[in-house]
């Protein structure tokens, strides 16, 4: 099988991912803006990571907030603090990306992280002429229905990439899920916080690198 396309996604394949604490201080600060001072951790912890429009809804009710600001809220200051990781330099491209200048294949990224981190990313590290289209989540409760596993973005980059024959290249089991839904192929990639994962799916392939994928797409 030759591929034409192959569409990434963004943490844990291009670039390193955020860690929990970042993302859960960010969380802390959001409430802490609507004058939630003190908010039970395990809400912190549901809004922090796989949260649901119902499950926003309500964990909102809990504290009287209005759903849909304060997720917005929580976008913005979750990505603002990616956005400083990357300033920072700890959050970094891995030192493979730049074995993609190379593909042959027309290449795109689908994160379920917000479209304001993937943008900024993309610019910050100078990657974004690799790419042809990049999809992330808009500041909206109705995007985490549209996240991995479900194909929705997936599907929008292949129609902008006009693709034959794609590959999806992720890191996760909804990855891998998401390709499956989208009727495409799909590689895991077995980076560092992966190398003892055991799969519950089954993908097209296994890569340990990105340079994987000149082997791959060629095969």
């Amino acid at each position: 099988m030759t591929y034409d396309t192959v569409v990434f996604d963004n943490d844990g394949v291009l670039v390193g991912r955020t860690s929990f604490d970042v993302l859960r201080d960010a969380t802390l600060r959001t409430f802490e803006k609507f004058d939630v001072t003190d908010p039970d951790p395990d809400h912190v912890d549901d809004m922090t990571v796989g949260a649901t429009p119902s499950r926003v809804g309500e964990i909102c009710a809990e504290y009287d907030l209005t759903p849909t600001t304060f997720w917005k809220a929580l976008d913005s200051t979750s990505s603002r603090a990616q956005q400083m990781e990357a300033r920072e330099g700890r959050k970094t491209p891995y030192d493979d990306i730049h074995t993609l200048t190379d593909l042959d294949a027309t290449m795109g990224i689908v994160s379920s992280n917000q479209q304001e981190t993937v943008d900024f990313l993309l610019d910050h590290f100078e990657v974004s002429h690799m790419f042809d289209t990049a999809y992330g989540r808009e500041a909206t409760i109705e995007s985490l229905d549209r996240r991995k596993p479900n194909s929705h973005y997936i599907d929008r980059a292949l129609a902008d990439l006009d693709a034959d024959s794609a590959l999806f290249v992720g890191d996760n089991e909804s990855d891998i899920r998401a390709a499956e839904n989208a009727g495409i192929d799909s590689a895991f990639i077995r980076r560092p916080h992966r190398t003892d994962w055991e799969l519950n799916v089954w993908p097209t392939w296994e890569i340990e690198c990105l340079d994987d994928l000149h082997r791959v797409c060629s095969a």
